[in-house]
């Protein structure tokens, strides 16, 4: 009888992942149809054929799992035992507040502590840089961090880096917005990795995939590249609320327990929004996405 073996996903295709032992081998494994689809991230239990083959028996309780809504009303699976989302803007293509708040109402309602990245920031004036810095701000206020950083002018790296220790993250963001020279910028040796993964896959490509990298030191990044956007037309109105941290401290005021904070009477956050004790413009974003939700 084959002895059990714990690992770790680092990438899946299809029926088969490259799972990692304790000691950092990498094994091409088929997946038993039971455990349904593994992701970056989950913690499994394999049984080893060979030198380089094995096949995924069991699939170990997840922290946490990252899902991304279809239009059809299903989702799909991003990552697992994650703790940390990277949501990674830049200033092109251009900055969007609204994508922002849509990744932070996912990262408050899975629990998963999300990290905001402005990058590119070599291509702002100093004109620009004020205003951009203005629309970031209400961010920091609610207690996001919030980090510019510059590949180009290897500016805030370091401090990007340093979040990163000690955690395993996922980068989320547009196409385009430089993730994929941010994880050059973040791992020297990644050609290294990437072509010991593809030896791994059979010289299958990786770069349509999700892939797992160890960061120097210590933490664990995620790259899904299929990751540029996540609908909310999933979720109910009194979740959405939840996404909105800022909310908390006002909704429990309102005159009825169920406000929606959109219309009511004695609304206490759309006071709060109209005083700007609640950032109003937020506030404004917050109602597009609640009406997005309900005309879905």
């Amino acid at each position: 009888m084959k002895s059990s073996l714990s690992g770790l996903v680092i990438t899946q295709h299809g029926a088969t992942a490259i799972i990692e032992n304790a000691k950092g081998n990498l094994y091409h494994c088929k997946i038993r149809r039971n455990l349904g689809r593994l992701v970056c991230g989950d913690r499994v239990q394999f049984e080893q054929e060979d030198d380089s083959n094995g096949v995924v028996t069991g699939l170990d309780p997840r922290s946490s799992i990252l899902e991304r809504p279809l239009s059809n009303g299903n989702s799909r699976l991003v990552a697992a035992n994650i703790d940390q989302i990277v949501i990674v803007m830049a200033v092109k293509p251009a900055f969007s507040e609204a994508l922002v708040d849509r990744y932070l109402v996912i990262a408050e309602l899975t629990g998963i502590q999300p990290l905001i990245v402005l990058n590119k920031t070599d291509l702002l004036d100093p004109q620009n840089h004020t205003t951009i810095q203005a629309q970031l701000s209400c961010y920091a206020e609610l207690g996001y961090t919030v980090i510019e950083t510059s590949v180009k002018k290897e500016h805030g790296l370091d401090a990007l880096a340093q979040q990163l220790q000690s955690h395993t993250s996922i980068l989320v963001g547009q196409s385009g917005v430089g993730k994929s020279s941010l994880v050059k910028a973040l791992l020297p040796d990644i050609d290294i990795r990437i072509g010991a993964l593809s030896d791994a896959m059979h010289g299958r490509h990786t770069t349509s995939t999700s892939i797992l990298y160890h960061l120097p030191g210590s933490g664990d990044l995620i790259d899904s590249p299929g990751v540029r956007d996540f609908g909310v037309w999933h979720l109910e109105a009194n979740q959405l609320v939840r996404g909105y941290r800022e909310f908390a401290d006002w909704s429990g005021q309102c005159r009825f327990s169920n406000c929606s904070h959109t219309h009511e009477p004695d609304c206490a956050v759309s006071s709060a929004a109209h005083s700007g004790a609640i950032n109003p413009h937020r506030y404004q974003r917050y109602l597009a996405m609640y009406e997005e939700l309900n005309s879905a």
